[in-house]
């Protein structure tokens, strides 16, 4: 015969407390002292208990379960779709934010459902997803500048935080790293090397990180005397990289130092110049943006800005959260200072 499955009280009576207490734990209420709480934990794992999740949903009116979505603006094609979830898989920033959530939300027993949102009926399957209460909100990390997405979980009144601060302002809660200081960190030390002819490859320029981050390299050689800075406009992409880097070596044959604005791209720029026999960092230094794992894969590893992404995913599940369970109703940004990383490039 199959051994009867552990209950509550069985529980309980392993804890030394009463079923309620033993409830309210598992249930995730909050007062319990955390020393019950505790004693509570150990008596499940010797018990091998398991709550009924169906069960626990009906008392905390939850799915533990939050959306992880993955947003744009892209087209509705089916070989469009799957290009886009194809780079996303491929670019390391995206497992870092997994990690982070992840991080997060796994000791609280809460997991990750993990959507696309590139086409119109794609966004609207979120909303539904979400409007029918299976999955509690929503952790969207958007990738262009165009994207509806926020908009429509704002005006459903929808929970939700976003990654990175939207092109347009939604009244909803983000988790941001401040470019501008980035870029200057990336100037000031490509000048400290001795560059005399710096240029970077953006990102996107309608999105606000592409913008700022250049913005912030710019400006910091403007304080230094560089009034005119080249700038080739890439695409976060090591192929835009690439292209970028071959467009300003096009144009100016005699760069000397390259900021650029993610480590893919950079990444991209370091094979360019290697195609062109210039080697990195003796002829031109290269600095990066991120330190994702693109940036210690191959050499020279990278110099690179380091953005605290996995923190930042972390912050945005906490913000969730806090949404969620009525500690915070209104709005709110939290914006993380980068730091930069010296290595082998430049």
């Amino acid at each position: 015969m199959s051994r009867r499955a552990p209950t509550l009280e069985d529980v309980a009576r392993e804890a030394g407390v009463s079923r309620a207490t033993v409830s309210r734990v598992v249930n995730g209420v909050r007062n319990v002292d955390p020393a019950i709480q505790e004693l509570v934990r150990q008596a499940i794992r010797r018990t091998g208990y398991a709550p009924n999740r169906a069960a626990r949903s009906l008392v905390t009116r939850r799915a533990e379960a939050v959306a992880l979505v993955v947003s744009g603006a892209g087209d509705t094609s089916g070989e469009a779709q799957a290009a886009f979830a194809a780079r996303v898989f491929a670019d390391p920033f995206f497992g870092r934010v997994v990690a982070g959530i992840v991080g997060y939300l796994r000791p609280r027993s809460v997991h990750p459902v993990l959507m696309f949102a590139e086409s119109a009926a794609a966004r609207e399957e979120v909303l539904a997803y979400l409007g029918q209460g299976r999955a509690d909100g929503a952790l969207v990390v958007s990738s262009h500048a165009d994207d509806p997405l926020p908009a429509l979980l704002a005006e459903a009144s929808l929970p939700a935080v976003l990654f990175a601060r939207p092109a347009r302002a939604v009244p909803l809660s983000h988790v941001d790293v401040a470019h501008r200081d980035g870029g200057r960190l990336a100037a000031e030390h490509l000048l400290a090397r001795g560059c005399r002819r710096p240029a970077t490859i953006s990102g996107p320029l309608t999105l606000p990180a592409g913008r700022e981050r250049a913005a912030g390299f710019r400006d910091a050689l403007a304080r230094r005397g560089h009034a005119r800075v080249p700038v080739a406009e890439g695409g976060f992409t090591h192929d835009s990289g690439v292209a970028a880097m071959a467009a300003l070596l096009a144009e100016h044959p005699d760069v000397d130092g390259v900021f650029a604005a993610n480590d893919l791209m950079a990444r991209g720029a370091c094979q360019t110049l290697r195609e062109h026999g210039r080697r990195v960092p003796e002829d031109v230094a290269v600095v990066g943006f991120d330190d994702s794992t693109a940036a210690v894969g191959r050499h020279p590893h990278l110099t690179t800005v380091r953005q605290p992404v996995e923190d930042m995913a972390a912050e945005m599940a906490r913000l969730l959260d806090e949404h969620l369970h009525g500690g915070r109703t209104e709005p709110t940004s939290v914006v993380f200072d980068p730091e930069l990383v010296v290595r082998e490039s430049a």
